[in-house]
C-alpha cells in the first residue's frame, strides 16, 4: 500500500503471522489491565514485519521510558481494516490507536472518529512535525485543514529485481522500463534458476491487495475506475487492456498460486529465490536488505513500470489514528510519537540495522549517512518516488476523486474487495477477464449512480 500497504495491502505469511499472533497471545490483548502505577493505551495494527518489530520493542524502551503499557491487538489487513472500522465508527472506544492509512482518513476526519493531533504536535517540539514529508503530511491532513494521523512509514511502488539473475542470464533492465519491457523480461528470466518464476504480482482479493499494483497499470495504461462525473469505465478498452495483461503476466509467469498471494507471499517468494522481479510497495526493500536476508546486496531497484504516464507509482502510509472517543489521549500521543519519531528509527537501527528502519516518512531519515549507508541501493529512489507521486491526477484524464492505488471515497473499500475477488477468479482461470469485468462494472455502475 503499504500502501503500504502496504502497503500500501500488507500481510504476513501464515507461519509468520501465527508465530506473532502466539506471541501476542501470551503477553497482549485490547481488554489486559494496566502495569501497576502506569497507564495503559490499547494498539490495533496491521501485522506487517515494521510492526511486529514495533511491539518486540515497545516494553522494553517505551514502557521502560513512559510507565505506559502499549496492549498490542495485531492482526492481517483485510482483518484489521474491518475492525477498526467497526470499532471507530461506533466510537466504541475499545482502542484508543489504530494503524490507519491516507484513503482513511479524509472520511474518518469527516465522519468524527479521530482526534485532530495539531495541537499534540505543535507542543511537542522534539518530533519535529516539519520534518514529516510533504506528501504525507497533506495525504494525512483532512478537508478542514486538520491533520489526524502520523506516519509510521511512507511508501511508494517500484520494481525490484535480482542483479545477478539478470547477469547471468545476460539481461538488461532499462532504467525506467514500461511494462511490456517487464513482461518480456519475465520471460526471459522464468526458469532462469531451479523453481524460480520470472515475477511476482499480487493476485490475493482485497481492495488494498490485488486491486493497488493493477489500478497503478489501469492508470499508466490510459483507464480509470470513473470518469470525472462518475461514469465507471472498468468495461472500456484501456481497463480491458490493462487488466488482460497484468492476470495474462502473473499467469504466464508468474508465482504459483497467484490467486492466493499477497504482499507478504511475494516478498517471501523474493527473499528465498523463488522470484526474479517482484512489483510491489518501496517498503519491502527493508525486509530484502535487512541483516541475514539471503538476497541482501542482490537486488536492483528502478521506478514503477509506465506506458503512457510519466510515472505510476502510488502513495500509501501506514500512520498512526487516534480515536476521538479514546479517554486516555495524552498517553495514546505519547506512543504515537514515540513510534513515528527519530528516536524510534534510530532505535531500529540499532537493534535490527538501518536498511529495516520504518522510513519513507522524515526528510532527515533520507540525510542520514547511517541510514543512506544501509539503504543506498533504494533510498533515493524511494524518495523521488514518494515525491513524484500525484494523487490528485495519477492517470492520463481527469478523476472525481483523488487516490493513485485507490479511488477516495468509502464506498471504495466494498466495491473495490468485490472487484478484487472477480480479478483474483479471472488469475485462477475460473473466469475470463471480460467476464469479471462485465460483473465488476455493474457494481461500479451502482456506486457511480450514488456519487452523481
Amino acid at each position: 500500500m503499504h500502501l503500504q500497504r502496504r502497503r500500501r495491502g500488507i500481510r504476513l505469511s501464515a507461519g509468520a503471522g501465527t508465530a506473532a499472533m502466539a506471541l501476542l497471545a501470551g503477553c497482549s490483548g485490547a481488554g489486559a489491565s494496566s502495569s501497576a502505577g502506569g497507564e495503559a493505551v490499547n494498539v490495533l495494527m496491521v501485522n506487517n514485519p515494521q510492526m511486529v518489530e514495533l511491539q518486540k520493542l515497545t516494553a522494553d524502551n517505551f514502557t521502560k521510558e513512559t510507565g505506559i503499557k502499549v496492549n498490542f491487538t495485531v492482526l492481517p489487513e483485510n482483518d484489521v481494516r474491518d475492525k477498526i472500522s467497526q470499532d471507530f465508527s461506533n466510537q466504541a472506544g475499545q482502542y484508543d490507536v489504530a494503524t490507519i492509512s491516507n484513503f482513511e482518513v479524509p472520511f474518518y476526519a469527516k465522519n468524527g472518529w479521530l482526534h485532530g493531533l495539531d495541537e499534540y504536535a505543535k507542543k511537542d517540539t522534539a518530533f519535529d512535525q516539519n520534518d514529516i514529508l510533504e506528501p504525507l503530511r497533506k495525504s494525512l491532513t483532512a478537508k478542514d485543514g486538520k491533520l489526524y494521523a502520523e506516519p509510521f512509514y511512507g511508501e511508494s511502488s517500484f520494481l525490484m529485481y535480482r542483479k545477478d539473475v539478470f547477469a547471468d542470464k545476460g539481461l538488461k533492465m532499462p532504467a525506467k522500463p514500461t511494462w511490456q519491457q517487464v513482461a518480456d523480461l519475465a520471460a526471459k528470466a522464468d526458469g532462469a534458476e531451479s523453481g524460480m518464476k520470472g515475477i511476482c504480482l499480487r493476485g490475493l482479493p482485497g481492495w488494498g491487495e490485488v486491486i493497488a499494483p493493477l489500478t497503478t497499470v489501469v492508470n499508466t495504461m490510459g483507464g480509470t475506475w470513473f470518469t470525472e462525473d462518475w461514469e465507471a469505465k472498468l468495461t472500456s478498452p484501456e481497463f480491458k487492456k490493462a487488466t488482460q495483461f497484468y492476470v495474462d503476466l502473473v499467469r504466464g509467469h508468474g508465482e504459483a498460486g497467484a490467486a492466493q498471494s499477497g504482499y507478504a507471499e511475494c516478498l517471501n517468494n523474493m527473499t528465498q529465490g523463488k522470484t526474479a522481479m517482484w512489483y510491489d510497495a518501496t517498503a519491502g526493500a527493508g525486509s530484502l536488505e535487512a541483516a541475514g536476508s539471503p538476497v541482501k546486496g542482490k537486488i536492483g531497484y528502478v521506478p514503477a513500470p509506465v506506458e503512457k504516464t510519466e510515472s505510476s507509482g502510488w502513495l500509501y502510509t501506514w500512520a498512526w489514528g487516534m480515536q476521538k472517543a479514546s479517554k486516555k489521549s495524552d498517553s495514546a500521543w505519547k506512543f504515537i510519537s514515540w513510534a513515528s519519531s527519530k528516536k524510534y528509527e534510530a532505535l531500529v537501527g540499532e537493534k535490527s540495522g538501518w536498511a529495516n528502519v520504518p522510513a519513507g516518512k522524515r526528510a532527515s531519515t533520507y540525510a542520514n549517512p547511517e541510514y543512506r549507508k544501509a539503504a543506498g541501493a533504494f533510498a533515493d529512489i524511494t524518495e523521488k518516488a514518494i515525491a513524484s507521486a500525484n494523487p490528485e491526477n495519477p492517470g492520463t484524464q481527469p478523476r472525481p476523486a483523488a487516490g493513485i492505488q485507490f479511488v477516495g471515497i468509502p464506498e471504495f473499500t466494498d466495491l473495490g474487495t468485490k472487484v478484487s475477488q472477480e480479478i483474483s477468479a479471472a488469475i485462477a482461470g475460473r473466469q475470463s477477464v471480460d467476464q469479471a469485468l462485465a460483473k465488476s462494472q455493474k457494481l461500479a455502475e451502482k456506486v457511480g449512480k450514488e456519487q452523481q
